[in-house]
């Protein structure tokens, strides 16, 4: 009984030490759903890797730029780079709750960034997990 006890307690307390603010509130990924306005036909790639036609939906990393291309038959590719931001918020309470074990996980997780929204108005941030990325192809004319 006092085995079970003890085996309890470690595994909570490694639970709640091996966590930090980031990870439990945004995680390492969000779901992005990339919009070709206008253009239900474009060919989406992320990083090189065809993802769909018109409106994708997928995991990415926080970590990471997402790197966006548009094609369209008879139209010059679109490619747009969305950048990231530090999720000082969150960072702040890794730090405060969670110390220097916290930074740790935050930022070898990629959970202390998230796409930037506030800079650039082609991001929509839905919730913390979730974000719109609107791709303008106004260039393509047809």
């Amino acid at each position: 009984m006092k085995n079970r006890i003890s085996i309890a307690a470690v595994s909570l307390s490694m639970l709640m030490l091996l966590n930090s603010c980031g990870v439990m509130f945004g995680g390492s990924r969000y779901e992005g759903t990339i919009i070709a306005n206008g253009h239900p036909n474009a060919q989406i790639y992320v990083d090189g890797q065809k993802m769909g036609n018109g409106q994708v939906t997928s995991l990415f990393p926080r970590n990471k730029s997402l790197n966006v291309e548009l094609k369209e038959d008879g139209c010059d590719a679109k490619q747009q780079t969305f950048n990231n931001a530090f999720r000082t918020g969150n960072f702040i309470l890794s730090v405060v709750s969670f110390g220097i074990l916290g930074i740790g996980v935050d930022l070898g997780t990629g959970a202390a960034y998230k796409p930037d929204h506030k800079n650039n108005p082609a991001v929509h941030k839905v919730t913390d997990k979730k974000y719109t990325f609107n791709v303008d192809y106004s260039d393509c004319k047809k």
